[in-house]
């Protein structure tokens, strides 16, 4: 959601700044513009509603005019998607120009204080209120230095943010500051970076600093990188990052998209999500965050599961693991309700908090509250010190890699792989989880890359083709069952968020508790029917959407002979057990959800009003 990129160094800033947005893409946005401080000249703007793209048809005279520069994509918070609404903003005397993502919430408060002192407002943004109030502390002191104008203007404001500033007269320089919004700085020879995350810089630099909450950073090349506390002032000392992330892993490798991509890297995903952590010679599961804490977890009244989206969807998945084997009782909660609902948290509370990006603002905000009651913090996320990772108090990555697509694949399989590995390591440790069938478990573990390349290599062709077939299609129904619930909820949410096809996903049990109603012969049903679980119920429901003329498209492992005899499409996956089918299920219900988007020409990896990391409540 949003993104910052800037630069002031040696390079022509434009194509940096430029070629930094188009990485940022994947993080959804309605808007786009970049400024340039060009020497004796001032500020270059352009700014326009629409695609990075758009803005390259506007802006390219600008190459070659500045070293220093900043770049941003918006998501409309505070009015519409416009020209005008565009980042960046100008302050009134045109001197301060700021990029930001996030909300200030008392914008409107101190909007009414400006506009009594004579300033005015040309668009409807936060931001703009923003920028003007850093010039008004220095109209009010003209003595005053930038940055300590800008610490000022945030001391006073409220909300979220992540922001970079420049002023005319501090030629070379940029100032940035976090609160609950990302922001990295790259360091490389004679120059910096500053983007919402690491990728428009990688190729130039592998190191950074990941400002701090509540941190902002005066950068120029002249005094190097200066941080300090937004509340105190305080000199903070960084820690410098090397980067792991590679050029190569964000590009798309030739495929037609990074969803695409993405979807074919599962097995490498989770195999690296497994790698070191699935010991099957040894017998155990090794795993740091767990290990360290096991009492903790195996000592907990109960477990709660926070996240959102997708991720919500894998916490669902989680309860039915942890439950059946560790005997904990599991709550799953949505992040974005469970701080407004006065919510009973103790300190024998376990809260295991799920977000891709480490930076969802709902699900921090659900961590800051049950951190307050005292519950121990588990992280789940994608993103190597992120947010989410730095604030609690133990916790898995994922190693899924970047993802980039906006609709998530190979983080939620690897979601789920976590959430296998704590509840097999929870039962075994505690008892409810005997040898031998812990040996099977974590022996299958160990196969779900290969098995997810068998279910990529021999349905994807078939898939690709039988999705042709709904592309004038209104309604989707998803049903399953047990564990396979959960993954119908996901694969309804992947064909909404990119096809824009209405989709609902329901325990196929509660068909007949109102969704029947809309069976006829123009809805396609995806059954999620593997051998294992509640097969003959899963039977019955296939007879009833059958009888009401309903089009089945099934998804069974190969020995099936009910259920895909009964189906008008039907996709086959490998045995295994009941507990691991929504990995293997979920793979082949990404792949229909592409085609039917693609060949409706929807942009899969940009989907209209959708963001990556939504790093606003």
């Amino acid at each position: 959601m949003c993104g910052i990129v800037g630069y002031t160094g040696f390079q022509e800033a434009y194509s940096v700044v430029v070629n930094g947005l188009k990485r940022l893409e994947y993080r959804g946005y309605d808007s786009a513009g970049v400024v340039l401080e060009v020497p004796e000249s001032g500020f270059y703007i352009a700014k326009t509603k629409g695609k990075v793209a758009d803005l390259v048809s506007i802006s390219q005279s600008f190459e070659g005019k500045a070293r220093i520069g900043m770049g941003h994509t918006r998501w409309a918070t505070h009015g519409v998607p416009s020209d005008k609404n565009a980042h960046p903003h100008l302050s009134n005397n045109g001197k301060i120009s700021i990029v930001h993502n996030g909300i200030i919430e008392n914008y409107d408060t101190i909007k009414k204080i400006l506009t009594d002192k004579g300033y005015t407002f040309g668009s409807e943004t936060d931001t703009e209120v923003l920028v003007n109030f850093i010039q008004y502390f220095m109209d009010t002191d003209p003595a005053l230095d930038f940055s300590e104008a800008v610490r000022y203007a945030l001391n006073e404001v409220y909300g979220a943010y992540a922001i970079a500033v420049m002023h005319r007269d501090f030629h070379g320089e940029l100032v940035v500051a976090r609160l609950g919004s990302p922001l990295a700085i790259g360091l490389g020879e004679k120059e910096y970076f500053i983007a919402s995350d690491a990728s428009p810089f990688v190729e130039f630099t592998k190191e950074a600093i990941y400002l701090e909450e509540g941190h902002m950073a005066t950068i120029s090349l002249d005094k190097g990188v200066d941080i300090r506390t937004i509340k105190g002032n305080e000199r903070i000392t960084p820690a410098i990052q090397e980067l792991k992330l590679s050029l190569e892993e964000i590009e798309k490798g030739g495929y037609e998209h990074f969803m695409l991509k993405e979807i074919f890297e599962q097995p490498k995903s989770i195999h690296d999500t497994l790698r070191g952590r699935v010991l099957v010679d040894e017998g155990i599961i090794k795993m740091a965050g767990i290990w360290d804490h096991l009492e903790r977890f195996s000592k907990a009244d109960r477990i709660i599961i926070i996240a959102c989206g997708t991720s919500w969807h894998a916490g669902l998945t989680g309860e039915y693991l942890i439950e059946e084997y560790a005997r904990i009782p599991v709550e799953v909660e949505y992040a974005s309700e469970f701080r407004y609902r006065n919510p009973i948290i103790t300190e024998r509370d376990v809260v295991i908090a799920i977000s891709q990006s480490g930076e969802t603002a709902d699900t921090m905000a659900a961590i800051k509250l049950a951190k307050e009651k005292g519950a121990f913090i588990y992280g789940i996320c994608n993103v190597v010190d992120s947010s989410i990772a730095r604030i609690s108090d133990a916790g898995s990555y994922t190693h899924a890699g970047p993802e980039i697509g906006v609709a998530s694949t190979k983080a939620f399989t690897a979601q789920l792989t976590i959430l296998s590995l704590i509840a097999l390591k929870l039962g075994k440790h505690n008892g409810n989880l005997g040898n031998a069938e812990f040996m099977k478990l974590i022996s299958e573990l160990e196969t779900l890359p290969k098995k997810i390349e068998e279910v990529l290599e021999t349905t994807h062709g078939s898939i690709k083709e039988m999705s042709k077939n709904f592309l004038e299609v209104s309604n989707f129904l998803y049903l399953g069952r047990g564990y396979n619930f959960p993954t119908a909820l996901e694969g309804a949410l992947k064909l909404k968020e990119i096809s824009y096809i209405h989709a609902e996903g329901y325990p196929a049990a509660e068909m007949k508790h109102g969704p029947i109603a809309l069976i006829d012969e123009n809805m396609p049903i995806v059954i999620i029917a593997p051998q294992k679980g509640h097969y003959d119920k899963i039977v019955s429901n296939v007879q009833e959407i059958k009888a009401r003329k309903g089009k089945v498209i099934s998804v069974v492992n190969y020995a099936d002979s009910r259920v895909s005899k009964m189906s008008d499409y039907t996709i086959e996956i490998p045995d295994s057990s009941e507990c691991f089918s929504p990995i293997l299920a979920s793979v082949p219900l990404q792949l229909m959800a592409y085609y039917i988007a693609v060949y409706r020409g929807a942009n899969v990896d940009q989907p209209r009003n959708l963001a990556k990391s939504v790093t606003v409540e």
